[in-house]
């Protein structure tokens, strides 16, 4: 980045934290409580930033439009609640960066499309609701991502403009909603890139391969 900037903030799920561990978890309890065998890990992880639906298509083989995709979806839900914080954690490097932006005076915030009920109490019980600045997820601000307004809503809240702000994500609808929103924009390459993701074709900003490279990125440092 050319400026450092006044704000940075990250989608949540293969950006800032690594939860697809627990997110795993809860798809292969609840193929467990259906008598099917658990899925390799390594078939889960790309699809965990996104969230229910692409779990139970992966577990399950069901679509939204199918008769029993609600009841499932609410199984999977609670059975995550119950297990939010059991492996998750922030990816390597990024409890430092936080640090150094909160010593730098750089507001840091999340915009994510999980659900507020997950979200906050996943965020408390790693100690990171408090020094957050902005929190957006994605029943709190409507249309969610890729549309713009979780990230104008998270400018607002930090108190920068959308130009002064840097948005982080692994998905193609944070980069939408992130240069939509005026904001520069980085792929986190670590995170739950799907196989047949074009990762050049969302046109962020900078592609950063290792979650260890976004200090030095973002600080120019």
């Amino acid at each position: 980045m050319n400026t450092q900037p006044r704000a940075v903030f990250f989608d949540l799920d293969g950006t800032l934290l690594d939860t697809a561990p627990d997110m795993a978890l809860a798809l292969n309890i609840q193929r467990e409580a259906h008598g099917t065998e658990p899925l390799p890990f390594s078939e889960v992880r790309p699809y965990v930033s996104h969230g229910a639906a692409a779990m139970l298509r992966i577990g399950f083989g069901l679509e939204p439009q199918h008769k029993e995709f609600d009841q499932f979806r609410k199984q999977y839900l609670n059975i995550y609640a119950d297990n939010i914080a059991v492996h998750t954690e922030l990816f390597n490097g990024l409890q430092e960066l936080l640090d150094e932006l909160n010593k730098s005076n750089i507001a840091w915030g999340i915009a994510t499309n999980k659900p507020e009920f997950l979200t906050v109490p996943l965020l408390e019980a790693l100690k990171l609701r408090d020094s957050c600045s902005a929190l957006v997820c994605g029943d709190t601000v409507k249309p969610s991502k890729p549309h713009p307004n979780p990230l104008f809503s998270a400018a607002q809240q930090a108190g920068v403009k959308p130009v002064q702000a840097v948005y982080v994500g692994d998905a193609w609808r944070d980069i939408a909603a992130g240069r939509a929103a005026g904001m520069k924009t980085v792929v986190a390459e670590y995170g739950y890139i799907q196989p047949e993701d074009m990762i050049h074709e969302w046109r962020a900003d900078v592609i950063v391969k290792e979650s260890t490279e976004l200090k030095s990125l973002l600080l120019n440092r």
